[in-house]
């Protein structure tokens, strides 16, 4: 073959390729092909892995579903995972089942053992650990689960009935005492105490949140290489596997929500690192450093 030829040959192919991308999809192409891939992985495909063997950007997944989430379910799948938030019923049915198994509340590190999801988990959804059977006693009664459910609801409710005060109450009575102190306007206000931690308290701004991030970087399995001001904020390696890194790109946040309240996009970014991750639809990855830092401490009392 000439270089004429071979000239020929690699224009057609790149043709091909430009043409590929560029092809409107139906939504039910889309959903085909996010099955068929689901089938040869043997899980429901990340945006990466579908993108490998399907030629769609994700805008225009985002354009025909919304978001990458809901074009998973729309094909009957969902991902789970570090960053992506867990739904309700999915924790309803799996603390429920302990619940049964054990005949009685448990503790969170029992919760941990028996579990596929994380004490803090559901105590940062209810707001304390504490609050999770009155939580979902709520959600099951909302939901009509009161029949196949009738036994989990029976010990839950007595529970709630029975349970001493704890922590959740008395930092409620101390609302009172805390709500008559007066704040000076005259200097700032900080976050939680953080105990033991290179930042004495939880962060109230995105700053607070790349110092912390930056203080505990390595311990979340990142190397970070630069920081900036423009979007997006962070530049790092990640530990991927034992011995293999990638690079990803990061933007800092306060909340996860205000990733769309700045109009960012999400095509331009790998993941959002914030304090407190309340934005359940969002289409990138998410690590929420107050749900890390609760799981340290977690297995810093269990070591």
């Amino acid at each position: 073959m000439n270089s004429q030829d071979t000239t020929s040959q690699n224009a057609t192919s790149q043709n091909a390729a430009s043409q590929s991308q560029t092809k409107k999809f139906s939504n039910d192409e889309v959903i085909a092909a996010i099955k068929q891939c689901a089938a040869e992985l043997g899980h429901p495909p990340s945006r990466a892995e579908l993108l490998k063997v399907f030629p769609i950007s994700l805008g225009s997944i985002y354009r025909r579903f919304g978001n990458y989430m809901d074009a998973l379910r729309a094909c009957g799948l969902e991902r789970e995972g570090c960053g992506i938030p867990v739904r309700v019923e999915k924790m309803f049915g799996d603390w429920a089942r302990v619940v049964r198994d054990m005949g009685r509340i448990p503790t969170g590190v029992e919760y941990d053992q028996r579990s596929n999801y994380s004490h803090s988990t559901l105590g940062h959804h209810f707001s304390s650990w504490n609050l999770v059977p009155a939580g979902m006693l709520e959600y099951a009664r909302a939901n009509g689960l009161d029949q196949v459910w009738a036994d989990v609801l029976e010990i839950a409710e007595k529970h709630c009935q029975e349970a001493p005060p704890r922590k959740g109450a008395r930092r409620e009575s101390s609302n009172a005492v805390l709500s008559k102190a007066r704040i000076l306007t005259d200097r700032p206000v900080y976050g939680a105490l953080l105990m033991g931690e290179a930042m004495g308290f939880a962060p109230v701004n995105e700053m607070g949140v790349v110092f912390l991030f930056g203080a505990k970087a390595s311990k979340l399995g990142f190397i970070v290489t630069f920081i900036g001001t423009q979007y997006p904020d962070i530049e790092a390696y990640r530990e991927v596997a034992p011995g293999r890194w990638q690079r990803v790109r990061i933007e800092v946040e306060f909340e996860s929500r205000n990733f769309k309240n700045h109009l960012h996009d999400p095509r331009q970014c790998d993941l959002i690192v914030c304090w407190e991750h309340n934005w359940p639809e969002c289409p990138i990855e998410v690590v929420e450093l107050k749900g890390e830092f609760m799981e340290m401490a977690r297995m810093a009392k269990i070591g």
